[in-house]
């Protein structure tokens, strides 16, 4: 008689710590270490690495999405992200935020567009101006891609009280009867969907929900190099908690696609790629995009950084306690302090106004040829001149 041995079950992996997963996260970004120039190939795979790059319409150094891709390939020629669009080789939607995404993402958003809208008074859009939504897709029909501008009428002023064109332009985008055809001084080109989206990917069936969720999970995690089940929901901003994705998640698991990783301080597994090996390299210095991808979870930054994110722009000047806009510094595997920074483009300067060291961090030499080789590959990302900056002894 044989005796039947059950199967030894794998060792589980040990714990990582803290240091490894943030050493593995920063390598995965692959920030640039000089300053240098990319092509228009570079641009749309770096969007295609890291799955979304939020976009931005505040100025003050430079556009978010410049500062993003920036940090990882350099400069680009202004109109290389318009140019994208235009060919369909990457589209604009909502992910985190309005986002660049690659266009091989875009059957998985149609559900959302032919679902709810994202925002509740795109949703009223037609409700409320039922007798617009025709003749903005004629107009658009007949004389090509146009701004909001292009058309008549007035809001109340304010963020968000738009004139009824424009609310009706961005409830068409939402629901995918336009595409964004680039952009004119910052402003949407909307276009009808078929002349902007290849017909290989409008024709392609659209995914059902549970591969979408998985789909979707791992490109975050791919993207981003380790991530928490609730930091893969905030990367593409998910409602519904933890019964929205766990169990597609404990799928990937278990189909050997993604591995779940316990961590040494004890908090919420991090999940990696399968092969993933977790290890890593110190960071050049940058200056990070406040709305960078790394920065976009605040509680998986303070897990893992140790760093409190603060966006001050829309406080008042005397509420601010590091500057309007703030750009952190990466460093090794640290976020060592904050630059106050501001583009002056008629004196072709872009200056750091101040630097705040975060605790722990002190005044060096080193510190100081940091900040100098983060500026320079800046000053190539905003096009300026040349950089001022506070004396050594006041950084």
């Amino acid at each position: 008689m044989i005796a039947i041995v059950p199967p030894i079950a794998p060792k589980p992996a040990a714990a990582v710590t803290l240091r490894e997963l943030r050493r593995y996260v920063v390598a995965q970004q692959a920030f640039s270490s000089r300053p240098r120039t990319a092509d228009v190939d570079e641009v749309e795979a770096a969007v295609r690495r890291l799955s979304a790059v939020q976009l931005d319409s505040i100025t003050t150094v430079e556009r978010a999405h410049r500062l993003t891709l920036g940090a990882r390939i350099g400069a680009y020629p202004p109109d290389t992200v318009s140019a994208l669009l235009r060919a369909g080789r990457i589209f604009e939607y909502w992910a985190h935020e309005a986002s660049l995404i690659p266009i091989e993402l875009y059957p998985h958003f149609r559900r959302v567009m032919t679902g709810r809208a994202h925002w509740r008074f795109h949703a009223e859009a037609f409700e409320r101006h039922p007798d617009l939504g025709e003749p903005v897709l004629e107009r658009i029909r007949d004389e090509g891609p146009l701004p909001s501008r292009a058309f008549e009428g007035k809001g109340r002023g304010g963020m968000w009280d738009w004139k009824p064109a424009k609310i009706v332009l961005e409830a068409l985008w939402d629901r995918g009867d336009l595409a964004i055809a680039g952009r004119q001084n910052f402003q949407r080109l909307y276009d009808l969907t078929e002349r902007v989206i290849p017909k290989r990917w409008l024709d392609a069936p659209t995914p059902d929900e549970a591969e979408t969720y998985r789909a979707l999970a791992v490109e975050a995690v791919r993207a981003r190099g380790a991530l928490t089940e609730a930091a893969i929901r905030e990367h593409w901003r998910w409602k519904g908690g933890k019964a929205v994705l766990h169990h597609h998640l404990e799928a990937l698991v278990a189909d050997g696609i993604l591995r779940e990783r316990a961590v040494e301080d004890g908090g919420a597994p991090f999940y990696v790629l399968a092969d993933a090996a977790i290890d890593g390299g110190a960071a050049p210095p940058v200056f990070l995009c406040p709305f960078d991808n790394v920065v976009w979870d605040r509680p998986l930054l303070r897990r893992l950084f140790g760093f409190e994110h603060v966006i001050e722009v829309y406080k008042r000047e005397h509420e601010r306690v590091y500057g309007y806009y703030v750009l952190p510094l990466l460093w090794g595997d640290r976020i060592v302090g904050r630059g106050d920074l501001k583009s002056d483009r008629a004196d072709g300067v872009l200056r750091l106004k101040a630097f705040h060291r975060e605790p722990g961090v002190r005044a060096s030499k080193a510190l100081e040829d940091a900040i100098d080789k983060a500026l320079a590959k800046l000053l190539r990302i905003v096009r300026l001149e040349r950089v001022e900056r506070p004396p050594a002894r006041a950084l």
